[in-house]
């Protein structure tokens, strides 16, 4: 999952998504330089090869200096992430805040369990369609989070539900949001 946040000197808070259902942004409805940025930010990451749905980057971009966080299973992703962003025209500065997630095979176990227990309920599987999926799983010694958007609180209550009963899952925080409208 990708999300952009972005503090202009109005303080309006605008938020890019990626989703295989919304795909649009949400916010200011002209485009300014710094949004067509955001755009072309958000196009370069989301087209990384190996972004999966064990991955969520989170950027923010002002004046022209690009913010990267969130968490990744691979390191050359973390890296990837910062070069396609440092070739962006209006780029200046890329801050690399991405964390690489711990290798560990138990962590890997239970990404796939979670995995299958989520999109595996029928009321779910349709944020698994497309590029990219609409429900992050992030999953760090043994602690999952999952990040995205779902279309209503029903779904998110599942998805948590799902999460929260698979074998040698810690804790789950659910940090997925309800599309409105």
């Amino acid at each position: 999952m990708l999300r952009q946040t972005r503090f202009p000197k109005l303080t309006l808070l605008a938020v890019l998504t990626v989703c295989p259902m919304l795909g649009a942004a949400a916010g200011v409805a002209a485009d300014t330089g710094e949004e067509k940025l955001a755009k072309r930010v958000r196009h370069e990451l989301v087209t990384l090869p190996y972004l999966s749905v064990f991955d969520h980057l989170v950027f923010r971009v002002e004046d022209g200096q690009v913010t990267l966080s969130g968490q990744v299973v691979r390191p050359t992703l973390k890296s990837s992430a910062e070069n396609v962003v440092k070739r962006l025209e209006g780029v200046t500065q890329v801050v690399n805040r991405i964390e690489v997630l711990p290798l560990s095979p138990y962590d890997d176990r239970v990404r796939l369990a979670v995995l299958r227990s989520v999109y595996s309920q029928p009321s779910l599987q349709k944020y698994g369609l497309g590029a990219l999926a609409s429900i992050q799983i992030i999953v760090k010694n043994g602690e999952v989070t999952l990040e995205g958007l779902v279309n209503n609180e029903g779904d998110r209550n599942i998805a948590f539900l799902r999460a929260n009963g698979v074998s040698g899952v810690f804790k789950v925080t659910n940090n997925l949001r309800v599309v409105r409208g």
